[in-house]
């Protein structure tokens, strides 16, 4: 768009005046007062988008010559200099506006703006994030069970501010024949009384799709101590039968999210979120043993989660809460859970057998330290074998001493399954099942 300036001064012409450039140089002498000089100017203006045209522009300069004796009256050559230099100046702003001033892109229609709407989230409405956690757990909570166990007296322990019913727990629903998992010391209790299986020794309170609690007679199915798990089956209509999912605890990470469901202090089907916060630890479970392998998590669990579910992101069971680390009673945010592989290994032996079954050789082995002082390097040096046993009659001898005091060595296992065997065997028989020794 093409620009024209001009600049009037009283409609005066000087024909001594000169211009160079985009400026006005006026000879000396020459002044004016400044109000005056200021408030004479009109300026209109308009100006090229390129530099180069509105830079090479005339600009005309009328000064009145009747005007001139009365700008310079009383004027000194001092107050002449500034003077001139301060009109010199507001002629140069007039006539070379900022550079940075067009922007032809504004104006160029071949050039579009993408507007972006940020996603609106109504009232009432959830995030993702919020949404996925909300669905894993409406379609979990209803594998989840309440416990209590029947020796145990309805009364209520004071803790602080709040009630903890005796004998309360958790667990899960396994399959749709009744059966429910849950820990061994939720029902420790009973279990004392050594009682036979079939025998009646919690209460299960199953949720129903209405939010009603039904309760139902748990039997004994079967009970390992030293994995601190329990089995027992309700007689429940199939529809309110919903097992659990099993997951791969193998396959958790560090860092990765799971959830915690169960009914700590009572309150049934509490839902807490956290991450996975570490693995293989060793929990020292209320029944007195130590269990390898956990699982550990700072999602709370509390008082009434053991024998509940601990799920991973989809929903999957990865393991079944047991034990936290506190010195309050309540959660510090170490929880513990016993892995969905050790689970699903010793669930199926408790309802087909009513116990654990593992597998042994009948036979007592080294410990490592011994066998080394024996200078046994590879392998597991037997000690001991029982009169009468399976290893006894497969003709297994055992480490002896010798007439003179000397100690005669026994067999050394070097192999099982032709996997070679290196040290101890205890942590290798765990995970073997009876049919493979």
């Amino acid at each position: 768009m093409q620009m024209s300036a001009c600049t009037d001064f009283c409609s005066l012409q000087n024909s001594s005046s000169s211009f160079h450039g985009n400026g006005i140089v006026l000879p000396l002498p020459f002044s004016m007062g400044r109000r005056r000089f200021l408030s004479s100017i009109c300026i209109r203006s308009s100006f090229s988008t390129r530099e180069d045209e509105y830079a090479s522009l005339p600009i005309s300069v009328d000064i009145p010559r009747d005007g001139v004796q009365g700008l310079v009256e009383g004027a000194t050559p001092d107050m002449m200099k500034r003077r001139m230099l301060l009109a010199s100046i507001s002629v140069l702003l007039c006539c070379n506006p900022p550079r940075y001033m067009p922007a032809k892109a504004l104006g160029d229609p071949s050039m579009t703006l993408e507007q972006v709407t940020p996603p609106v989230i109504g009232p009432g409405a959830l995030f993702p994030t919020e949404e996925r956690v909300v669905r894993l757990f409406e379609g979990n909570t209803y594998s989840v069970v309440n416990i209590f166990d029947v020796t145990l007296r309805p009364q209520l322990k004071m803790t602080g501010v709040v009630e903890i019913p005796e004998g309360n727990g958790s667990g899960v629903i396994w399959d749709r024949q009744g059966h429910v998992v849950t820990n061994y010391h939720v029902i420790g209790n009973s279990l004392s009384r050594n009682p036979s299986p079939g025998q009646v020794v919690a209460r299960v309170n199953i949720l129903t799709s209405e939010g009603i609690q039904k309760n139902f007679e748990g039997r004994l199915i079967g009970a390992d101590r030293a994995k601190d798990l329990a089995v027992l089956q309700v007689e429940a209509p199939e529809d309110l039968l919903k097992p659990t999912k099993l997951g791969e605890s193998s396959s958790v990470r560090v860092g990765q999210q799971c959830l915690a469901i169960g009914n700590p202090f009572g309150f049934d089907h509490t839902l807490t979120v956290g991450v996975i916060s570490g693995l293989n630890r060793d929990i020292f479970s209320q029944t007195g043993v130590t269990i390898s392998g956990g699982i550990q998590t700072d999602a709370a669990i509390n008082p009434g989660n053991s024998g509940g579910p601990l799920l991973d992101s989809k929903g999957n069971l990865i393991g079944i809460n047991t034990a936290i680390f506190t010195q309050t009673g309540t959660s510090a945010g170490v929880g513990f859970a016993i892995p969905s592989s050790t689970v699903a290994k010793i669930v199926p032996q408790l309802i087909k057998f009513g116990k654990a079954v593992r597998a042994g050789l009948n036979v007592d082995i080294a410990p490592d330290p011994v066998a080394s002082q024996l200078t046994v390097r590879n392998g597991a040096l037997i000690l001991q074998v029982p009169t009468n046993s399976l290893a006894a009659k497969a003709g297994l001898l055992p480490t002896t001493r010798g007439f003179a005091g000397n100690i005669v060595l026994g067999d050394v296992i070097v192999a099982v399954d032709n996997k070679p065997v290196t040290h101890f065997l205890t942590g290798f028989l765990k995970v073997q099942t009876p049919s493979r020794i």
